[in-house]
């Protein structure tokens, strides 16, 4: 059995029958449908094809994730930092107080879109942050790092239920293991921004985290704490995410760049993180307070 969640903040009037009349179009035997938050999120379940499901049901202006009914709700949550779990791109920011933001911005577009080697590109990027005063960096975590909406609830709610969760950033730990505590994360992997003198020398502590890093974070975080990979969710924006979102059981792309929107078993467009928690059949009075 296979579950299609559709969700928005307000699904349009009729769009649940018609979403049926598709899947059943499709070939896929719907056979139930149940909201999980009434207006919100409903389940469509059905009997096969996911790819010819969502294929079905992608495209009408809201959220659907497609997949199978067994090991919905996950004992383990992979994230991404930078523009998953938080707002904004840290070393954007940092340029930003450099008065070069324009000149990085551009390259971490680029790397996030899969064009550029992510560790050439974080090592040309952090090279032109060398004298940067270290204050900065503590002013930017207050100044401009900014919590997504929903991932404290998803986050503090899957830990309640006695899920692990590990951020892995290709960012930097002076900003990834702040926000690892605030939003409830069992710990943090990041890039270290080496130091001199008190200003930023420039470089980052080898190896750097990129995607390897992170698909070897899920491989080994299955194994610790034995797991089946179908039990495990991978949630990211950019391209040195791809390989931990292809191989978790429930691999997302939110508010993604195209390949990885493209490759991705699921992708939130329009919603915020808590869509994964109805993606997990969890209604919003079992939320954890956010």
């Amino acid at each position: 059995m296979f579950i299609a969640t559709l969700i928005a903040m307000d699904l349009p009037k009729g769009e649940v029958s018609a979403a049926r009349d598709r899947l059943d179009k499709a070939g896929c035997l719907p056979v139930a449908q149940v909201w999980v938050e009434h207006g919100e999120a409903i389940d469509l379940q059905f009997g096969r094809d996911p790819a010819a499901a969502r294929a079905a049901l992608e495209g009408q202006g809201y959220d659907v994730v497609v997949q199978p009914a067994e090991h919905r709700r996950k004992k383990l949550i992979v994230a991404d930092m930078d523009s998953t779990m938080i707002t904004v791109e840290c070393i954007d920011e940092l340029a930003d107080y450099a008065g070069i933001k324009a000149q990085i911005a551009a390259v971490t577009e680029a790397a996030m879109r899969g064009e550029l080697d992510f560790g050439e590109a974080l090592d040309a990027r952090v090279a032109l942050l060398k004298g940067l005063e270290e204050s900065v960096i503590d002013r930017c975590l207050a100044e401009r790092v900014k919590i997504m909406p929903g991932a404290k609830a998803l986050v503090r709610t899957m830990r309640g239920w006695g899920a692990s969760a590990i951020l892995v950033s290709g960012g930097f730990t002076r900003f990834a293991e702040p926000v690892a505590a605030e939003i409830g994360f069992t710990r943090a992997i990041a890039n270290v921004l080496e130091i001199a003198d008190g200003k930023l020398a420039g470089t980052v502590t080898k190896p750097i985290v990129d995607a390897s890093t992170k698909l070897a974070t899920l491989s080994e975080a299955v194994l610790d704490l034995g797991l089946s990979p179908a039990e495990t969710l991978a949630v990211g924006d950019g391209a040195n995410d791809l390989a931990m979102i292809t191989q978790a059981g429930l691999g997302v792309a939110y508010h993604a760049k195209p390949v990885v929107a493209a490759a991705a078993g699921a992708r939130i467009d329009h919603g915020d993180l808590s869509a994964l928690l109805f993606a997990q059949g969890i209604a919003r009075r079992d939320w954890a307070v956010s």
